[in-house]
């Protein structure tokens, strides 16, 4: 089958196409026709070398998320051939065929393209268990998310809109600010005019971070008594010095999660839940006071793979990028459907 190989580590350049083993079907696993899959920072990082692949996924073919359709079973199994699917790895979903554990994958919700199902599993779950399983973000409550334009971003804001939070965001955009209100976004910061923490007013009760150490500080003084800071990333560096006060004066938690590392034992029960609560938001054929929909920036044909690298290295996307081995390519309009 043909793959994504990386040729060595550094920049777009070692991205080369090749021909590896087709990847046995182990009992319980289903193997994947992979038609589409989302590109991640993930992949950028460990293209330079510096995030290599959990143990027992492919060590040099990337890709964290795919869409497509069931081509072999083994054992008794729930998806059957052809089923459209759609799920997380912790690496190789970037070549024709990927093998999963059945528990893992997720129906394509019905009138999604292969392109947009690729750009659920990756933003949607890592929001989801953000927001959800250890932020515990309630109805009423204020929610700041950073980097609100990203892929993760636009899904938190969707997700905590159906939730009942107020949702804040940060952007150096303020392009990227106006598109997101239409996904949820109730008050858009720009960062590269105003601090968050004043421009947020109010203190808020969760912080999804991706920023890391020089946001720290800022994030501590900016959450209410009992309130969350979820960090999801390093953007900004890793390293910080802060008074640690405030966390016992109003008792915060400080969570860090990280979704590729997961066990299978972990990961299965999250897409359990998220399946049952989530997924039918994105049926396009039943009306939903908040639908949730994959925001995608840009759809390329995987010929075209390091170009796609080359424009999310440059931060001037919104939403996620998609590659497809169909040779597809779209731009989806803010709003449609």
């Amino acid at each position: 089958m043909r793959a994504v190989v990386y040729a060595g580590t550094g920049g777009p350049e070692v991205i080369t196409f090749g021909e590896v083993p087709k990847p046995e079907v182990r009992l319980g696993h289903i193997r994947v026709r992979v038609h589409a899959a989302g590109l991640n920072r993930a992949d950028l990082i460990q293209r330079r070398g510096q995030y290599a692949a959990p143990p027992g996924w492919p060590a040099d073919i990337p890709g964290l998320e795919y869409a497509g359709e069931v081509e072999a079973v083994r054992g008794g199994s729930r998806w059957k051939v052809g089923d459209r699917v759609m799920g997380l790895v912790g690496g190789g979903a970037q070549a024709e065929l990927v093998t999963v554990h059945q528990d893992e994958t997720l129906p394509i919700p019905e009138g999604l393209s292969y392109a947009e199902a690729a750009a659920i599993p990756e933003a949607f779950l890592t929001a989801y268990d953000a927001l959800v399983t250890r932020g515990r973000l309630a109805a009423g409550e204020r929610v700041l998310i950073h980097a609100v334009g990203s892929g993760v971003g636009t899904a938190a804001a969707q997700i905590a809109h159906h939730l009942g939070a107020t949702v804040l965001g940060t952007s150096r955009s303020a392009d990227k600010l106006a598109r997101a209100l239409v996904y949820g976004l109730d008050v858009g910061i720009d960062s590269s005019r105003t601090p968050f923490p004043e421009a947020a007013g109010e203190p808020v009760d969760v912080i999804l971070d991706v920023l890391g150490g020089p946001a720290f500080a800022d994030n501590l003084a900016a959450l209410a008594p009992r309130g969350r800071l979820v960090l999801l990333g390093f953007l900004a560096g890793s390293r910080a010095t802060v008074d640690l006060g405030p966390i016992l004066r109003k008792r915060l938690e400080v969570i860090g999660t990280v979704m590729r590392a997961r066990t299978l034992e972990e990961r299965v029960p999250l897409v359990r839940e998220f399946a049952e609560r989530m997924l039918p938001l994105f049926d396009q054929r039943i009306e939903h006071a908040a639908p949730l929909r994959p925001v995608l920036e840009r759809t390329y044909p995987m010929a075209d793979l390091a170009e796609a690298h080359r424009l999310l290295e440059s931060n001037e996307t919104f939403g996620k990028v998609v590659v497809t081995w169909d040779g597809q390519t779209d731009r989806l309009a803010d709003g449609q459907r």
